[in-house]
């Protein structure tokens, strides 16, 4: 970005402004309470704040104001205040995201589609970099892209919050043949993110993993986290060259599987983290 502010605020015609094709969400309710008290604002008070738009070939594509633009337009305005700023398409994407998500405007589900966007056009370390500018962690946007592959069930439900984030993200940790029930049971019986693991568990065969001395066990857990975390640095550095891959559909789906690995690390990283807090310290108490 840049380090000064080059921007120039004056009125553009409203036939010269155009949506931008990078906006996250275009849908408005122009019927709903929120988008006529707005437009009642703007009729009473005028336009507070302008719109950021970026020049482009015959006219200015909007970056940051839809609303407002609607709202202006739905009053018949001829002309709008508005910041004209030259800006990046990877630019323009972020600034977006991030009004967006300040605002809370997204669903969970809208969150998933917009990163998963992001990532496929400007690259996998926009991972990384993504969560920086939104001030998340890059869990939570790893976390948010895996929505994406529950079963229509799931995400219905999720939509109509019937069941959380949390308890979506563990239904990815079941069999495929598993999740309607399981998705059912969530609901019907509110399972926790808890109850929903201790399932999961007990469907999968035991395995001894404490060994007899408390050192032993330690050992081998740091291990296993200091193995993951380098996974995943190995996954992110070869995952960069799926975006050289010139076929949109083929990229697509190989920058899906490596984030569905990388999710994959990140539960088990997460499971191991739990174990060594948790179980070991519940079986060697001194």
């Amino acid at each position: 970005m840049e380090n000064f502010d080059s921007s120039i605020i004056e009125p553009i015609e409203m036939r010269m402004v155009k949506p931008s094709p990078f906006e996250v969400r275009h849908k408005i309710d122009k019927k709903g309470s929120e988008f006529r008290s707005l437009v009642k604002s703007i009729s009473e008070h005028g336009l507070l704040q302008p719109i950021l738009v970026r020049p482009v070939a015959h006219g200015f594509e909007i970056v940051a104001g839809y609303r407002r633009f609607e709202a202006c337009r739905s009053l018949r305005w001829r002309h709008i205040q508005s910041k004209i700023r030259e800006l990046s398409d990877k630019q323009t994407y972020e600034i977006q995201l991030t009004e967006n998500i300040q605002r809370k405007s997204f669903t969970p589900l809208e969150e998933a589609e917009a990163f998963k966007k992001y990532v496929d056009d400007f690259g996998w370390g926009g991972v990384s970099e993504l969560a920086s500018k939104i001030e998340k962690s890059e869990e939570y946007v790893s976390h948010r892209i895996q929505l994406l592959k529950l079963p229509s069930d799931a995400k219905k439900q999720l939509m109509q919050n019937m069941i959380s984030v949390s308890q979506s993200l563990e239904l990815l940790g079941v069999p495929s043949d598993e999740q309607a029930e399981m998705t059912r049971r969530i609901y019907d019986e509110k399972l926790t993110v808890k109850q929903i693991r201790s399932i999961k568990k007990a469907k999968v065969s035991k395995k001894d993993v404490l060994e007899t001395k408390k050192e032993q066990s330690h050992k081998i857990t740091k291990k296993t986290k200091l193995g993951l975390k380098m996974a995943l640095t190995r996954i992110d550095s070869v995952a960069n060259e799926a975006h050289t891959i010139s076929d949109p559909k083929i990229r697509s789906e190989v920058v899906t599987y490596m984030m569905d690995l990388r999710y994959k690390l990140h539960e088990l990283l997460d499971e191991t983290i739990h174990f060594e807090r948790v179980t070991l310290k519940k079986n060697f108490k001194l």
